[in-house]
């Protein structure tokens, strides 16, 4: 799945897996150049995320609820009215606000 913003395109991988969802960006080296999207959750922890990362919670139909730029390590968001939760590379957040629907596309 793609996330158009803009003229930048960013890959999102869906994790379902609890072993996926559990690691996310943990440890995770390299330059983060895609997204991550975790169904059905209500809290983001970056604890042992060695980067800074964009968070977006949105509802059901991902309609964005808030938004946190530039998130360091060992932070824990928690937001009741969530329903999904997006990791992104730092500085995509800054494209969206308050309100928009992030759709996904399959190329």
């Amino acid at each position: 799945m793609f996330l158009k913003i803009g003229n930048k395109k960013i890959q999102i991988f869906e994790y379902k897996k609890f072993g996926e969802r559990f690691k996310t960006f943990k440890f995770y080296l390299k330059d983060i150049n895609f997204g991550l999207k975790l169904a059905r959750k209500k809290y983001a922890n970056t604890y042992f995320f060695c980067q800074k990362v964009d968070v977006c919670f949105t509802d059901k139909n991902d309609r964005i609820l808030y938004i946190y730029n530039n998130v360091t390590s060992e932070k824990l968001i928690f937001k009741i009215k969530a329903h999904n939760i997006y990791y992104f590379p730092v500085g995509v957040c800054r494209l969206l606000k308050v309100g928009d629907i992030i759709k996904l596309q399959n190329k």
